[in-house]
């Protein structure tokens, strides 16, 4: 009997040290070309969408949950995990261990928002393991952009961002909402916690919401999940995603010759455009496909055209 396309054909939990472990699953055509996608966040998990934007009659897609967050241990939604093991750094040692747990030689690697952070990091670190790089709704974890998603956008919505930077203490509302809202949930009262989780990911719901009238399923119904997804970002996002700020745009270079494509809507104001502009001049030979309709998230034809990207890539290049 045949493997089902787009059912598991193998999963698995992978101890990654640390006492962490990570939830994969490989879909599609064992024998397709090699994939792994990096979801967003950081902390929103794993989920169907990734596997849909490749053709899975050519491709072996490889899912997973980063650490702390989905089916992955231990979840960060326990207010005792420590975080202290979860960084960039981390998460890409884990990548290469994941495709070297699977055999892999080399593997194209999609990432989306904050999975785009990550791939880029990885694929800087491991050229020679990447075949090519589809990055959607593309971010770079600059200060200026948490600056931009936590503070300057609040512009376009007002009373939701007076809102969310209320729910940090007084003394704490000119200065950095991440680091704040990290403090909060690090609380020893659970009140305070469960409250500055659910300030944070409604601010999220918000952010990503503006200009789009799509639903994006997202885990922030469960308070666990909610709690772990808050964690996490802030987590990330107040130490500047742990890396040397603007160091993934200086190190575009070490790109050249990997095959690539930035996805990304001219209408997402959760990562402006000039973010994967600015890549793209950069990154030789890369290529940038600008959405005019799209937003952060896979509607307006961001799905469509990143399925397009990853098609473009399904094929072995000469050059491999």
């Amino acid at each position: 009997m045949g493997v089902s396309i787009g059912e598991p054909h193998v999963e698995g939990m992978l101890a990654v040290g640390s006492g962490q472990q990570i939830s994969w699953t490989a879909v599609g055509n064992p024998r397709g070309r090699p994939a792994v996608a990096l979801h967003g966040g950081p902390g929103s998990g794993t989920s169907p969408l990734y596997a849909s934007l490749f053709d899975l009659e050519r491709f072996r897609v490889v899912l997973f949950d980063q650490r702390g967050c989905g089916r992955s241990t231990p979840h960060a939604g326990d207010p005792a995990t420590s975080l202290g093991t979860n960084t960039t750094a981390h998460l890409v040692t884990d990548i290469e261990r994941l495709r070297d747990h699977l055999d892999i030689d080399r593997w194209v690697v999609l990432g989306l928002s904050w999975g785009s952070t990550l791939g880029l990091a990885y694929a800087q670190q491991h050229p020679e393991q990447v075949a090519a790089l589809v990055q959607g709704m593309v971010v770079t974890g600059t200060r200026r952009e948490v600056e931009w998603i936590t503070r300057d956008m609040g512009r376009f919505v007002p009373e939701a961002w007076e809102r969310f930077r209320d729910g940090v203490p007084e003394h704490d509302r000119d200065g950095n909402l991440a680091d704040a809202y990290a403090r909060l949930l690090e609380s020893d009262d659970p009140r305070v916690r469960e409250q500055a989780a659910v300030d944070w990911c409604a601010w999220e719901d918000t952010h990503v919401a503006v200009l789009d009238d799509s639903p994006t399923p997202r885990p922030f119904e469960d308070a666990r999940e909610r709690f772990a997804f808050a964690r996490l970002v802030t987590h990330y996002w107040r130490h500047a995603c742990f890396l040397d700020d603007s160091q993934l745009l200086r190190a575009a270079p070490r790109l050249a010759g990997i095959a690539g494509s930035l996805v990304h809507g001219r209408l997402d104001l959760s990562s402006p455009l000039d973010v994967p502009w600015q890549l793209d001049q950069r990154w030789p030979g890369s290529e940038l496909v600008i959405v005019d309709e799209g937003r952060h998230s896979g509607a307006h034809g961001m799905s469509q055209a990143l399925r397009a990207a990853t098609d473009r890539h399904a094929a072995e290049s000469p050059a491999t």
